[in-house]
């Protein structure tokens, strides 16, 4: 097939062009190589340096594909205020003017990067009461050091589950609204195109090429960063907050998956999967596992410091994923991080 893949020379990007090509696709590469996550490096060779939001590009570079791969976002959790007309511009209206060109172009299948922070605060149950939404953490608590989410019938603190995709989806941050926006723009283009789309909601992403020492770099390179400088990696609140962290492998491979999904589904189908390892991890566990890839012996250091705009907990269900697509992943938490230590990055 040839497939369109957007955010081309990004961290997942590269590693989605490079899987699709793997197994005999010709892919069209996109990226507007955006200097907040790629610098000053110049685009790779072969990538067509386009803004999604350029509805004049189009028309051209859908010619003759068969798919798309729409990975091209600002990401991070919106590190300032300032921050939200990239979000809403780049994501939301970047892929409006892109669904709208492709129902121009007949182009009738997509696979949408989407993410966990769709869901913002994950699943949580009360030992009494079961199932609650917990109320977004106050300033005062935190400043409190009061970390958990509560009980909003008896106050008891709640406890994690396994959030699957028919979960509420509560953004907690301009990134998230964004995200939650792509794939309402995705679902409603489904409709009215007749067409077909698969919507991946990658965790925490890490693994080789992943960026370092920017705003929106993850915090296991992060982490990383601070044993390199000989520094405890900080890890914030407790370190208690649990995540699901994947290997950039595996989400490499989920989209292979999701493709061959979306181009074999009924017209009018649209669909939703956690792409995860399904081995649930706490971020003072991701220090250590970094931490121990390294010979430095330093230990993370717990600060207590906290972000408003961060949730406690989200742990994915990889159930569905591995039920409808055959995905499952390769990569263990316990294996990638530490090898990640030494993994090479880009700048």
């Amino acid at each position: 097939m040839r497939v369109l893949l957007t955010g081309s020379a990004g961290f997942i990007g590269t590693a989605v062009g490079s899987a699709l090509e793997g197994v005999g696709h010709e892919v069209v590469r996109v990226d507007v190589m955006w200097p907040q996550a790629h610098g000053a490096t110049a685009a790779p060779p072969g990538t067509h340096q386009v803004d999604v939001r350029d509805a004049e590009a189009w028309p051209a570079l859908l010619d003759g594909v068969d798919a798309v791969c729409h990975q091209a976002a600002v990401v991070g959790a919106g590190v300032r205020v300032g921050d939200l007309p990239d979000y809403a511009g780049v994501n939301d209206l970047g892929t409006a003017v892109l669904l709208a060109a492709m129902h121009e172009a007949g182009v009738d299948r997509l696979v949408l990067a989407s993410s966990m922070v769709v869901y913002g605060e994950g699943r949580y149950t009360c030992p009494t009461h079961g199932d609650r939404v917990p109320r977004p953490r106050s300033r005062a608590a935190l400043e409190s050091g009061d970390v958990e989410n509560h009980c909003p019938d008896c106050g008891a603190t709640l406890g994690w589950a396994l959030v699957d995709e028919d979960a509420r989806l509560d953004p907690r941050s301009s990134y998230a609204a964004s995200k939650v926006a792509q794939e309402h723009y995705t679902a409603a283009w489904v409709r009215q195109a007749d067409a077909a789309a698969v919507a991946l909601r990658y965790h925490n992403v890490y693994g080789p090429g992943m960026p370092r020492d920017t705003p929106y770099s993850g915090v296991a390179a992060m982490f990383r960063s601070s044993l390199e400088r000989g520094e405890r990696p900080q890890v914030y609140e407790d370190g208690g907050q649990v995540r699901d962290f994947v290997h950039v492998s595996d989400v490499a491979r989920a989209n292979l998956l999701a493709l061959e999904s979306v181009v074999a589904a009924d017209r009018g189908r649209y669909d939703a999967f956690n792409v995860c390892s399904g081995e649930p991890v706490s971020i003072l566990d991701v220090a250590r596992l970094v931490g121990t890839g390294t010979d430095t012996g330093i230990e993370p250091e717990v600060t207590g410091r906290y972000r408003l705009g961060d949730v406690r907990h989200v742990v994915a269900s990889p159930a569905r994923a591995r039920e409808v697509l055959g995905f499952a992943a390769a990569v263990p938490p316990g294996v990638g991080l530490p090898a990640f230590a030494t993994a090479p990055l880009r700048a």
